[in-house]
């Protein structure tokens, strides 16, 4: 039988960078703790809108949405469908008033001249006052939105009139600039202000500071750009530039909408950039969409406050209102007990209110990442050594080998490009570690015949202490992946990890290879293990049967499920019954535990210690040794979410273990009792 040696030195180095990776993730545990700051925000149309359905003041409405929590109300430019509304300002379309002319409606003589004189154009669009104020900022914003050659003055009965070269069904929604009047209404209520923005027309410097100068005494918690554009995205050079740096000055926090696809956010031109130049000093945001939260109950809607808010850093939390009344209560009272609602889960998880938090610029020690990304190429060459017998008695080319490519690895860390390299180390965190656990654990397995189990409940002791120890191992790695991408651009999903994919399948290889190193697939425990090339011929040579080919049909509909179920992107459907269980283990535990670790890896595992306690053949303990490996992989995959905050995958990872134990102890309760009832029916036909 062939012994595999671990290289103590190699180990050596993989212990340094576990330590220094400890050090690194304790210092993002302390950043994450301290972001605990939410803001909770519904659009002051919301609460118009509100108002007007419950007919009462706006006044009120605020007052009763303040007691309720929430801290902000988010203002966008004006339209002239509000203006037109308030009579603050009043857009009419030439052709109309043309229209009222000819049909004697028009009573203003002042009106009825300039029809006469033809200077009322169909074309055009017509803006007059109803309030000095709102109309001195509709017209700065004309002029900036449309530039100064579609914007023309002119008086009328002593005030001025506005005539706007511009389309009538397009100009009605045309957004405009942020309205003071609202902004401060909004203050006064004891609210912050969550400034929407529009893009307009070539910007300019000046006309950014322009939009700026209006949030000039007003207490501003955030900018969330509205549109597909950031303000001053593709316009005068350096229009971005001074957005950022109003912000900065401002102390105003950038506020970055998560994408419908729960991945990195709702792209918009020019924000990456605006978010460089603030150091990703941002927050993450996010909404339930109105089709999705009316189909969904109060306590629905809390819940996935609650989880979403801390699991995926949501900092922002844009809160519509639901547009139908629930369970007996008006609309109001249904709004009012969501916002408290909101607030009081939020506040169970130790989360403040008010101006959103923000993430601090992790300044690692290039030494630490050095010795990150070395535990990473000495946990590679270690791998190698394990499955390359030749490599593995040869201990001198192994610490060659890892010292070459640990010197063209830490490079460029010191050079001060080293964000492939970090990517890289994290790449052998999340596939060599919990491939090496399982490794390490084939290797106990093949030098001990007998473990002195003698009883089921012993063998489930047995079986849990070895699934606890290798997850221990593959949570080494978990460490090495967090460290290694531990910066706020990773947590604010600027950046991804884009090796996930690739981790549900690498660790499945690595283990599959080492396994055939170590015993005879086709055979039992006893026998003695063909080369890895025998094997791999002696499979590529197996006849075609009908047998096979469904075996294989189910295995690669398995792995297509697998895959596609990870992720958000696959539009995988997910059977109801598993939706009911998700709900159920989300209410009732900090983290809920994966499905694939809880239902199938972990119990696979045990059942792999039961296989080799038995005697089972080898390809059936090989089967299940893939299932447990599916596991152990997974448990550190979850770690590549970084938005996640890293207790919490940890406390995920390990209620997966605790449970997954239990479940895998179950099944070995199980399948020991019908092997008695076979053992009693074989002997009750032995004795007939």
């Amino acid at each position: 039988m062939k012994k595999f040696l671990y290289n103590k030195a190699l180990l050596a180095v993989m212990v340094l960078g576990l330590a220094a990776s400890v050090i690194i993730n304790m210092a993002r545990v302390a950043d994450e703790r301290a972001n605990n700051s939410i803001d909770l925000v519904v659009d002051y149309e919301a609460i118009v809108e509100l108002a007007e359905k419950e007919g009462l003041p706006v006044s009120e409405v605020m007052a009763k949405a303040k007691e309720a929590g929430i801290t902000s109300l988010a203002v966008y430019g004006r339209t002239f469908k509000k203006l037109n509304k308030s009579g603050k300002c009043t857009a009419t379309r030439g052709a109309d008033i043309m229209e009222r002319y000819r049909t004697g409606s028009l009573v203003s003589p002042a009106w009825q001249e300039l029809a006469e004189k033809g200077d009322i154009r169909d074309a055009e669009m017509y803006i007059t006052n109803g309030d000095d104020t709102t109309f001195q900022e509709v017209k700065e914003d004309l002029i900036r939105c449309l530039g100064r050659d579609r914007v023309r003055s002119f008086a009328v009965d002593g005030k001025e009139v506005l005539a706007v070269k511009a389309n009538g069904d397009a100009f009605v929604k045309l957004h405009l600039g942020l309205a003071s009047d609202e902004m401060k209404a909004v203050n006064e209520a004891g609210f912050y202000v969550v400034a929407r923005p529009a893009n307009y027309v070539q910007p300019t410097v000046e006309g950014v500071k322009a939009v700026f100068r209006r949030l000039d005494g007003i207490k501003v918690s955030e900018m969330i750009f509205s549109g597909s554009q950031c303000l001053g995205a593709l316009g005068e050079d350096g229009a971005l530039e001074a957005v950022a740096r109003e912000l900065k000055e401002r102390r105003i926090t950038l506020g970055l909408i998560e994408a419908v696809t729960q991945l990195q956010f709702f792209p918009q031109e020019g924000l990456e950039k605006i978010a460089a130049e603030l150091e990703w000093q941002a927050a993450r945001s996010y909404y339930i969409g109105k089709e999705e939260l009316n189909k969904m109950k109060v306590q629905q809607a809390v819940d996935r406050w609650k989880n979403t808010d801390e699991e995926r850093n949501i900092r922002v939390s844009l809160l519509m209102p639901f547009e139908n009344p629930r369970e007996g209560m008006t609309l109001l009272e249904t709004n009012l007990k969501y916002f408290s609602d909101v607030k009081t889960a939020l506040s169970a998880r130790n989360f403040v209110f008010g101006p959103a938090g923000t993430f601090h610029q992790l300044h690692v020690n290039l030494w630490l990442r050095a010795l990150v990304v070395l535990g990473a190429v000495a946990a590679g060459v270690l791998y190698l050594s394990l499955v390359i017998p030749a490599l593995n008695v040869r201990s001198r080319l192994q610490l060659v080998i890892f010292a070459v490519v640990g010197t063209i690895f830490c490079g460029p860390l010191f050079m001060g490009s080293g964000n492939l390299v970090r990517l890289m180390a994290a790449l052998a965190g999340a596939n060599f570690f919990p491939s090496l656990a399982m490794i390490g654990l084939l290797d106990y397995i093949r030098s001990h015949k007998d473990t002195g189990c003698k009883s089921v409940i012993g063998g489930i002791i047995f079986g849990f202490a070895l699934l606890l120890l290798t997850g221990l191992f593959s949570f080494v790695g978990a460490s090495y992946l967090s460290a290694s991408l531990s910066d706020v651009e990773y947590f604010l999903e600027a950046r991804i990890f884009r090796g996930i994919k690739l981790t549900f399948i690498l660790p499945l290889v690595l283990v599959a290879v080492a396994f055939l190193q170590r015993f005879n697939v086709f055979g039992s425990f006893e026998d003695e293990t063909e080369s890895f090339v025998a094997q791999v011929k002696e499979i590529m040579d197996a006849p075609i049967t009908v047998r096979l080919l469904v075996a294989l049909g189910i295995v690669g509909l398995a792995l297509i499920v697998f895959i596609a179920r990870s992720g958000h992107t696959m539009g995988m459907p997910v059977p109801g019954i598993e939706l009911k269980i998700r709900a159920f283990l989300e209410k009732s535990l900090y983290a809920r535990p994966r499905t694939k670790e809880m239902f199938i890896g972990h119990p696979a595992f045990m059942l792999m210690i039961m296989a080799w306690l038995k005697k089972w053949p080898t390809m059936v303990f090989f089967a299940l040794v893939m299932g447990a490996t599916i596991a152990q992989g997974s448990m550190v995959e979850t770690f590549a979410h970084m938005r996640t905050p890293f207790m919490m995958s940890a406390v995920r990872g390990a209620g997966g273990l605790i449970f997954g134990g239990i479940i895998g102890g179950g099944l070995m309760l199980l399948v020991t009792l019908w092997y008695n009832i076979l053992a009693k029916a074989q002997a009750r036909n032995a004795r007939d």
